[in-house]
């Protein structure tokens, strides 16, 4: 289907207002961010009887599904093509989309489909996100990437050009949990520094489980074997270099490899790590340092507790550098160290400690905060502005289509979140080094090894990524 020259200006002319927006988001507060989106320009808005026509790339799995079917509640989205390695998932995909056409290879819709399409969602394994993601952008098209958006240090700065350069297309980041209320409360109220400035910021995910077959696996390695015929292995492995088949791994167990995944610090970031990103507009840390049992081999390391160290960007932080620890295995810190009342922390959290106070806040949005080691009621602070909960899949949709609806998490937030947990995951190969981390030449400064095996990789040929250059 050839798409009329009306719909590709409307459309040119809502993704411009929408730029407008991100840079806003980045640039300006994060209060403002968070909600002051009546004060943007207006954009033009596009004809009800049009649709937002885009192409899935990678529709199985336990995310991609969710996302499909959040996206088709919108009244004004179709899914017109729909791409996947796995011939068994594209096939329960296209049953009911007749309208789609389908392909294993993102490559050739791009090249043979384009005009069928307006926007992307890229929900593949973290090792193949950063291609197809950047090529939307460079071939014009909205980009919704799920988390944690790249898989290596490099492709960080590689998808903020790609983004930088193309500020009329909408991006977000699948973070949905910005969307709850009680986050955007914490971002307000840390960003205003009503509990004065922060100190240190503590951040836990629960898992993973030592071994088991769940959501993350680290149990026995499977031996190599012959991949199950719905499976295209070549075009599964994608960006990464040949390597045999395993039992497991297009299922779930990829997550927990290091080839193939970012381990639970690196799927868990963009959910954890954004309350102190938006509220101090976080960018690089200058250093990580991970402490773990056993490093990191074909699995990501797990028992990981590392410290990131944030610069004060002019007077933000109550000390010249704000720490933030991050840990797996739901470490938690001491509420008698932290001078609040004994209770229990959930499995997952952040907390940041300040000045007059301690906020914490778990990932559905509940809010707790204590003051001179009572527990207070944060909803008294002066100066919160009122709160609603988002459909952040909606919000992306609407920007698109000219409303003046707010996109929670785009690319180049996403990045600095994604460049946090991928620092934690990686330098876990390092426990007890501490890497001084210098992101405009990509390089641990003090340890060439760590330059050498972590920030990059080698790209099998056909699916390099713009941008990176190859492993020296």
């Amino acid at each position: 289907m050839t798409i009329p020259v009306h719909r590709r200006t409307i459309l040119r002319t809502a993704a411009t207002a929408a730029g407008s927006l991100a840079a806003a988001s980045l640039l300006g507060s994060a209060t403002a961010a968070l909600g002051a989106v009546s004060a943007l320009p207006r954009a033009r808005r596009r004809s009800r009887l049009e649709k937002l026509q885009i192409l899935q790339i990678g529709v199985g799995g336990s995310i991609a599904p969710y996302d499909r079917q959040q996206l088709e509640s919108h009244p004004d989205v179709v899914f017109t093509g729909l791409c996947d390695v796995d011939a068994n998932a594209l096939e329960a995909a296209a049953k009911d989309r007749p309208q789609a056409f389908t392909c294993k290879d993102h490559r050739e819709a791009f090249a043979a489909r384009g005009d069928t399409f307006d926007a992307v969602i890229v929900c593949t394994p973290d090792h193949n996100h950063a291609l197809p993601m950047i090529t939307a952008l460079e071939n014009g098209k909205h980009c919704y990437g799920q988390k944690p958006l790249v898989q290596q240090l490099a492709e960080v700065t590689a998808i903020e050009a790609a983004a930088a350069a193309h500020p009329e297309l909408v991006t977000q980041v699948g973070n949905q949990r910005m969307g709850k209320t009680g986050r955007q409360y914490a971002v307000e109220i840390l960003e205003k520094n009503l509990l004065g400035k922060p100190v240190e910021s503590y951040v836990w995910v629960g898992g993973p489980p030592d071994e088991g077959n769940g959501y993350f696996y680290y149990g026995p390695l499977p031996e190599p074997s012959t991949p199950p015929s719905n499976i295209d292995w070549p075009l599964w492995l994608g960006c990464a270099e040949d390597a045999p088949y395993r039992d497991g791994l297009v299922g779930l167990r990829w997550r927990s490899s290091w080839d193939y995944g970012t381990g639970q610090l690196g799927d868990w970031c963009t959910h954890l790590l954004d309350v102190p990103v938006f509220a101090y507009n976080l960018k690089s840390p200058i250093s990580v340092l991970a402490q773990t049992r056993e490093p990191s081999g074909f699995y990501h390391a797990q028992h990981v507790a590392t410290t990131l160290a944030y610069p004060d960007p002019g007077g933000r932080f109550a000390n010249d550098v704000l720490p933030l620890h991050y840990s797996d295995k739901g470490q938690r810190p001491s509420r008698a160290a932290l001078r609040i009342p004994p209770g229990n922390f959930a499995s997952t959290g952040t907390l940041v400690v300040c000045e007059d106070g301690v906020l914490y806040v778990e990932p559905e949005g509940k809010l707790e905060v204590w003051r001179d080691g009572k527990a207070f009621d944060w909803k008294s602070l002066q100066g919160l502005e009122e709160r609603a909960e988002r459909n952040h899949w909606h919000c992306w949709v609407d920007r698109i289509m000219g409303k003046d609806a707010f996109v929670q998490t785009p690319f180049a937030a996403g990045a600095s979140m994604a460049e946090a947990g991928l620092l934690c995951a990686k330098a876990a190969r390092y426990p007890g080094q501490e890497l001084l981390w210098d992101k405009p030449s990509l390089t641990f400064t003090n340890s060439p090894e760590a330059t050498a095996t972590i920030v990059r990789r080698t790209y099998r040929p056909g699916f390099e990524v713009p941008g990176v250059a190859a492993v020296s």
